[in-house]
């Protein structure tokens, strides 16, 4: 399994929000933020090596307030996204991660079993734990028939077991066979606020799946990595 935190954005959103409610916002301090965090930061949202000493010390004091404040504030950090690929999450996994659609606002494309064609493999957890009954029959020298008889009807081989002769090629009967441990790719963005309630169900401190809580746990290193100061303290910690 690889994760990736592609980029988090809307820092600067949610820096100009602090200053609505106490009526301190002015165009003037809107556009000096804008223009900082554009100095500050790369595409990603990662700070820049090379950053003017001046303006990061602007950004930091202005982001250690958001903090300070966002986490009981919680719709400032909501004006904050966080963009993350997985690669190869076993579906079960995936449909466990499903399960937060509402906190991802539904932005959530995963790979289609019915869409995508799926082999014999296994994602990378399960890959030394399990293996499948058609690949230990392999390894024991066992054959199997290519097709099979049941009530006067032709099945034939395919992955993971027999399917009616006429349907071979249907997709959606296909999938039927497919084992949860395959692997899955998915795409998703959350904000800040609902990403702290997510750390708190899956990371490796719950209940989760092994898997799941690894994926957890990869995706808030690398959203620490970007910005130190969105860390696992701050998500414990932001009330949703």
């Amino acid at each position: 399994m690889k994760i990736y935190v592609n980029e988090i954005t809307g820092i600067a959103d949610a820096i100009v929000s602090m200053f609505m409610s106490k009526r301190s916002w002015t165009r003037e301090k809107e556009t000096e933020i804008r223009n900082t965090c554009e100095a500050v930061l790369d595409r990603h949202g990662r700070i820049l090596e090379n950053a003017d000493k001046d303006a990061l010390e602007k950004y930091n004091t202005w982001l250690e307030s958001l903090v300070k404040w966002g986490w009981r504030h919680t719709t400032m950090l909501r004006f904050i996204d966080i963009s993350v690929t997985v690669e190869g999450l076993h579906r079960a996994g995936q449909d466990d991660w499903d399960s937060h659609a509402a906190r991802f606002n539904n932005r959530i494309i995963r790979s289609s079993t019915r869409l995508a064609s799926f082999g014999y493999e296994v994602s990378d957890w399960y890959s030394d734990k399990i293996i499948p009954t058609d690949t230990a029959f392999e390894y024991l020298g066992i054959d199997t028939p290519d097709t099979m008889e049941k009530d006067g009807v032709t099945y034939v081989k395919t992955i993971n077991g027999y399917i009616r002769e006429d349907l071979k090629d249907s997709a959606d009967v296909k999938r039927g066979l497919y084992m949860l441990s395959i692997p899955s790719n998915f795409i998703f963005k959350i904000n800040l606020t609902e990403w702290g309630h997510v750390f708190k169900e899956r990371n490796s401190e719950g209940t989760a799946n092994p898997e799941v809580k690894m994926c957890c746990e990869a995706i808030a290193s690398q959203i620490e990595e970007i910005q130190p100061k969105f860390n696992r303290e701050l998500f414990l910690k932001i009330k949703n």
